[in-house]
């Protein structure tokens, strides 16, 4: 199994791809790079967190050593979530921050998300940078007089739920009004204690939780899709909640299930935030490729424009940037709101989705989720993943074909291949963190989704073959 070295961090299976010689080559780069910087003075402040994962604990002592032995201190806020870091990264004045997470991989998986000075995952060309002094081994090693040292901090998970709670348009009082139970799946990973601790701050009469001891031992595959809910919507329903709340091992990712145990759905969860924030403030909005078209007719609506950057979420915080959007995020559950922070946040996620439905049952005397979703434009994505076949073709020549087949639709390039047809579209591209291609595609009804990702994952394996 190779190693994935991409934007969204160093990852790999534990023992195999991502060894202890590993973690200290890319740590120890990382420190270097850190000491390096333009922006950096004396000894580089680093936070370091991580999930619940059973070899999380014994990667975050070798990479903790490796930073103080490299001349970094670190500040250890233990089990966080990935926006808990990035937060903690801007509120401490740090030069970086490590996340020890693979995110939605299964738990034989572990990696490094490393961070900037501004709490954000390394941009394309700090990347390049790190990774370069690493595969040079041109690092740096602090003399004994000369390492870092390290401290513990607990307090950065509760001060990120008092941010949420801090939100002007985030009202827990109204919320409380209307006496919600709530299931929340935490898969057991960091979000474990917060997310139902922040519920219950946010008003919630009853909170279900399913897979918040904290074990890391994923109860199902973590990510956070219907295929992989199957019970935690059925619970959601048989429990009679008014819906149930959804994140993954690292809380960067949002899902929700309605109270009839249907999905709500993660491609939502960011245009129902979206539509709900635009109403407190106007302004451009930004997704990636893959994303739901969904959102780009609620900005219309709104009267915004919507722009669409490559998947990964340094990629899409720089259109952001660019456009000056005031939301943005992933189909994939993640949603960004500058105002607090440059990163997905599954914590904020919440507080806007819950602020957002009670408004709308205030406005319509009540109502259920099930009908609060049919207020948004109705699409169907299908998502598929296709192993890369041993010894097979070139993924980027097959792209290439594919693209001349259907130069006489609108075809996009700079992620993958995405291939925009009147009603329907379908996005292809290699994973940044596993060894498969992703099929996305969307239309007006999921059998026609499914159709369409099924024919493309034929059309490109042929090619591959």
């Amino acid at each position: 199994m190779s190693l994935m070295v991409s934007v969204s961090g160093i990852r790999g299976i534990v023992g195999e791809s991502l060894t202890p010689a590993v973690l200290t080559k890319f740590t120890q780069a990382y420190a270097t790079w850190l000491k390096r910087g333009k922006e950096c003075s004396g000894a580089p402040k680093v936070i370091l967190g991580r999930d619940t994962r059973p070899t999380g604990q014994v990667i975050s002592d070798l990479v903790q050593s490796v930073l103080v032995q490299s001349g970094c201190n670190v500040m250890n806020i233990g089990v966080a979530t990935t926006p808990t870091v990035e937060i903690a990264v801007i509120d401490e004045n740090a030069d970086g921050g490590v996340i020890i997470t693979a995110s939605h991989n299964p738990v034989e998986w572990n990696a490094l998300k490393l961070l900037n000075s501004k709490g954000e995952f390394l941009t394309a060309t700090e990347g390049k940078e790190m990774i370069a002094l690493a595969e040079t081994g041109d690092l740096d090693s602090a003399t004994w007089n000369n390492f870092g040292i390290s401290i513990s901090d607990a307090s950065h998970m509760e001060r990120h739920v008092e941010k949420v709670l801090a939100l002007p348009y985030v009202k827990p009082e109204t919320l409380a009004a209307q006496k919600y139970k709530i299931l929340v799946d935490a898969v057991e990973g960091a979000g474990s204690e917060v997310v139902p601790a922040l519920c219950r701050k946010l008003g919630a009469a009853e909170v279900i939780e399913v897979g918040c001891k904290g074990s890391g031992l994923f109860p199902h595959n973590p990510e956070p899709i219907e295929e992989n809910l199957q019970e935690t919507m059925a619970m959601t329903a048989a429990e009679g909640c008014d819906f149930g709340i959804i994140v993954d091992p690292d809380v960067d990712r949002l899902a929700l299930i309605c109270e009839d145990g249907t999905l709500f759905g993660e491609e939502y969860t960011l245009v129902a935030c979206a539509d709900f924030y635009l109403k407190q403030k106007k302004g451009t909005v930004v997704n990636n490729l893959s994303s739901s078209r969904a959102l780009r007719d609620v900005a219309a609506k709104h009267g915004v424009e919507c722009f669409s950057g490559k998947v990964g979420e340094a990629n899409v915080i720089e259109v952001m940037k660019e456009k000056n959007a005031v939301i943005g995020g992933e189909g994939n559950g993640g949603v960004i709101l500058p105002d607090v922070h440059y990163g997905r946040d599954a914590l904020i996620g919440i507080g806007l989705f819950m602020q957002a439905f009670c408004d709308w049952q205030k406005e319509n005397g009540g109502g259920k989720l099930s009908d609060f979703k049919k207020i948004f434009p109705a699409y169907f994505m299908s998502k598929q993943k296709m192993k890369l076949p041993s010894g097979g073709a070139s993924v980027d020549d097959a792209f290439k074909k594919l693209e001349a087949k259907y130069a006489n639709e609108q075809v996009t390039t700079a992620d993958g291949l995405k291939i925009d047809f009147a009603e329907t579209w379908v996005h292809l591209r290699k994973s940044n963190t596993e060894p498969i291609v992703r099929i996305y595609t969307e239309a007006k009804s999921k059998a026609e989704a499914d159709a369409l990702a099924e024919r493309f994952s034929r059309e490109l394996l042929e090619l591959l073959s």
